[in-house]
């Protein structure tokens, strides 16, 4: 009884092992439907002592598409593979590639950094899941590449198209066309249909040439910019075939820049008209300050006295130790304006217009608006309530910087529930903001400035006085709401013990 349950094991294992081992190899076409006189015939050849060959073939003809862990061995060494655009962030259609840290004949390793891209909320740096060389590229910085469009292929190997397959359980014909068999060397079908990099394909689409018509004089037959500029100019495109190279030659590849990327940079003395696109921040900037305007406004405008918070920040200063952390004026502002939001929390809100629905924000997300070279740009300190007045300096600090580098997180910049725009560190002294919706309320300040005032008995006294203009939603917001708030709120930059005294 006991050898007879250790056949029957044995017999399992060796039919489980046929269709693992054996299944990727096969050509033959596959029996969905075995009979019993097969099966118990593969048992009877598991259970002897002769190889392993001479299984019944309609066990070893499964479909392998059932087996994605051995679905692409039988392709040769390697193969290429698309790496295309993923979703980098929700509601993101596409993104405008910013710059390539790869060229093309580039060894690359898995999760090395390949490109980086910018959409309207943030500029992420896109990661190679794959270990190889870049066989082709075919964007060019200043691109919109929609997301799942390919960015580039790599060439891999065959072991990295095994795993990858093998991540899908189920992979369909459909989904395997993405990995294509490639010999040792590619051939200019495989890679294009013509030889060129893409900044040479960028130059082409400016000059409106098309690459199957000209004839490259570089290796293999591959188009230079020489190719591409020699065709225009003979068509007529162009005046001057080398004076155009001159020009084309001072962009720079992998840094995508130009000569005026964006309509806020250095302007120089131009007698001609020049179409810029809008990207990343300043394109998100057109879809919201079009809708904001369509939402009913209004204004409200106060003056606060700064001399306590101006005594603050130098007490401030002169306390510090740490060489990396600057005080300022507006880490106090934030705080305060946290401590006023706890006492009129529909400040601190957001309508849902569909719905008729007001949302109050259980946490103090508060927005600052960031002039930067990509345009404006609005991250936010996350639960300001929570926070202390050093830890506001120190987060305020990290986004300023990575504002700087181009480099906020989308996480940095969704989930506002304020904006606060200090157009004072520009030098105004006055601003009418526009929402930041969904948000039903933005703050303006104006920079500090002494001006005389005068007491209730007429003597004059020098101030330091500070604008604000508070932008509110009419649909939810009301005049006296906001000016009560307002109130609250200048009470504790006036008085800084009564923040002291109700800060938690």
């Amino acid at each position: 009884m006991m050898i007879g349950r250790r056949i029957l094991i044995l017999q399992k294992r060796s039919f489980s092992s046929v269709r693992r081992i054996l299944c990727p190899y096969t050509s033959q076409t596959p029996n969905p439907n075995p009979s019993p006189a097969q099966a118990s015939a593969s048992f009877r050849s598991a259970g002897s002592h002769s190889s392993i060959l001479h299984f019944n073939a309609p066990y070893i003809a499964v479909n392998r598409s059932f087996f994605s862990s051995h679905a692409v061995a039988d392709l040769p060494v390697g193969g290429i593979v698309d790496v295309p655009l993923a979703q980098t962030g929700e509601g993101i259609a596409e993104c405008e590639l910013l710059k390539w840290f790869v060229q093309e004949g580039d060894q690359i390793e898995e999760f090395q950094p390949i490109c980086e891209v910018q959409s309207d909320k943030a500029t992420i740096e896109i990661t190679s899941r794959y270990k190889g060389k870049v066989a082709q590229i075919l964007y060019v910085p200043g691109d919109i590449v929609k997301v799942g469009e390919t960015l580039l292929k790599i060439v891999v190997e065959e072991a990295q198209v095994s795993t990858h397959v093998s991540e899908n359980p189920t992979p369909t014909q459909e989904g395997l066309k993405n990995i294509k068999p490639c010999d040792s060397e590619l051939t200019k079908n495989d890679i294009c249909e013509v030889l060129s990099t893409p900044a040479v394909r960028n130059l082409a689409k400016q000059h409106g040439v098309d690459l199957n018509d000209v004839k490259g004089t570089g290796k293999d037959g591959r188009i230079l910019k020489e190719d591409v500029l020699q065709y225009a100019f003979q068509k007529g495109s162009i005046k001057d075939p080398s004076a155009s190279l001159t020009s084309a030659s001072r962009r720079q590849f992998l840094g995508g820049e130009e000569d005026n990327p964006h309509p806020s940079g250095e302007v120089l003395w131009s007698y001609e008209d020049k179409t810029v696109p809008l990207r990343g921040f300043q394109r998100k900037m057109v879809k919201s300050m079009s809708m904001a305007a369509k939402v009913p406004h209004f204004h409200y405008v106060d003056e606060i006295n700064c001399d306590a918070l101006v005594e603050l920040k130098s007490s401030f200063q002169s306390t510090n130790s740490d060489p990396d952390v600057k005080h300022t004026f507006l880490p106090t502002l934030i705080k305060s304006l946290s401590m006023a939001l706890s006492k009129y929390p529909l400040m601190n809100s957001c309508f849902n217009d569909e719905l008729l629905e007001v949302i109050l924000k259980g946490s103090h997300n508060i927005g600052i608006a960031m002039a930067t070279s990509s345009g404006l740009v609005v991250p936010n300190i996350k639960n300001v309530q929570s926070l202390s007045i050093l830890e506001i300096t120190k987060e305020l600090s990290r986004l300023q910087q990575l504002a700087l580098d181009n480099k906020l997180n989308p996480a940095d910049i969704c989930g506002g529930t304020i904006t606060l725009s200090n157009i004072g560190a520009i030098g105004g002294k006055f601003g009418s903001p526009l929402l930041n919706l969904p948000e039903v309320s933005i703050i303006a300040i104006g920079r500090i400035q002494k001006v005389p005032q005068f007491t209730v008995d007429g003597n004059i006294y020098p101030a330091s006085i500070m604008t604000v203009n508070i932008g509110a939603d009419h649909r939810v917001l009301d005049g006296a709401t906001v000016a009560r708030f307002c109130g609250e709120w200048k009470q504790f930059i006036e008085k800084p013990e009564l923040l002291m005294l109700h800060m938690k």
